[in-house]
């Protein structure tokens, strides 16, 4: 298994954030630039107040980025508008030992990207993790998480997420928020369970893609995991997006349901509608139990209006499909409330 290409060579440059009045002074704190040779958690760290902006420059970004609570309402945002020019990556995982030498990193400390800030808006970018189960045999802890979000009215527009098991954690800040987060044109990629969490997480025009894997069983992973805490009447919905493959026909399952240690009266929710599920999705079984004490057909998942041959209909009881009716209360809106990021410009 080799290690993927993200990125082109950047160019080469310097942060500009000064100007020549108090006006273009005011401005320039307001908007920070990163270039080849700078550090984007560094102008995290100078982000001094809400509304600020971060612009990513065209370059290969090799760090851990973690935006805290209190850099409310930031935009990160690549320069070029095309997101494989920025990538931010690195390759910790679950198993890999701390520097520090106090343990291991865990599942949610693996994350390249992590961001506890309301409001935060990313746009234009890739994040990766690109480590490797081939290259440390040893470690057993093999989730490697690209972005792990907790807080409200997180929007992702145009943002390449990529790594293998675990990719997005779609979390909440505590076990009863029901924080929203919104992605919409972007592409998700890995092998077991890469979109995961009990947030509030929607999906819209985006594109899952799942990897080709040198093993010899199945299934050999699944797309979704959600762990949607029982009180929230909104888990994952993915609509009008696209499910593609890299491996053959039927070696993935499109979820099965995630219920933690920490949290057992979980009830995941998952639904995807409208979209295109390709033949990589085993359409006869296409969900699968985590553990057997919690089986997925005591879940809430459902499907609507689907198509491809991974959503052929040949089992019913394997594929729950919801009335029209049904169907009206997972919407886009439904879900995000008053919070409408996707009538923004």
């Amino acid at each position: 298994m080799r290690r993927r290409t993200l990125l082109a060579a950047g160019i080469a440059g310097g942060p500009t954030v000064a100007g020549t009045t108090p006006v273009l002074a005011a401005r320039a704190r307001r908007m920070l630039h990163v270039r080849p040779g700078d550090s984007v958690q560094a102008a995290v760290d100078a982000v001094d107040g809400p509304g600020r902006t971060i612009v990513v420059h065209p370059g290969t970004y090799r760090e851990v980025v973690k935006v805290p609570q209190d850099k409310a309402e930031l935009t990160l945002r690549g320069a070029t508008g095309n997101p494989w020019d920025a990538v931010i990556v690195y390759d910790n995982a679950n198993g890999t030992q701390k520097p520090d030498g106090s343990g291991t990193h865990g599942t949610a400390g693996s994350a390249t990207f992590t961001s506890a800030a309301p409001g935060l808006t990313v746009r234009d970018l890739t994040l990766a993790n690109d480590w490797l189960r081939a290259d440390h045999p040893d470690i057993t802890g093999t989730q490697a998480v690209a972005a792990y979000l907790t807080g409200d009215r997180s929007s992702f527009e145009n943002v390449r997420l990529l790594a293998h098991q675990d990719t997005l954690f779609v979390d909440t800040s505590a076990l009863d928020a029901f924080d929203r987060q919104y992605f919409h044109r972007c592409h998700i990629e890995g092998d077991v369970d890469f979109v995961f969490g009990r947030a509030t997480a929607v999906f819209e025009d985006c594109h899952f893609r799942t990897l080709r894997r040198d093993v010899d069983f199945v299934p050999k992973g699944m797309v979704f995991a959600p762990s949607t805490a029982r009180a929230n009447p909104h888990g994952i919905l993915a609509v009008r997006s696209r499910i593609t493959s890299g491996a053959e026909d039927g070696a993935y399952k499109l979820a099965r349901p995630w219920v933690p240690s920490y949290e057992t009266t979980a009830w995941p929710s998952l639904v995807v509608r409208d979209s295109w599920i390709g033949p990589g999705i085993d359409p006869i079984a296409p969900y699968t139990n985590m553990r057997d004490a919690y089986p997925w057909q005591t879940m809430r998942f459902g499907e609507y209006a689907n198509s491809g041959p991974g959503a052929v209909i040949s089992v019913p009881e394997n594929r729950p499909q919801l009335t029209s009716a049904e169907a009206g209360a997972h919407t886009t809106r439904a879900y995000l409330g008053d919070w409408r990021p996707y009538e923004r410009p």
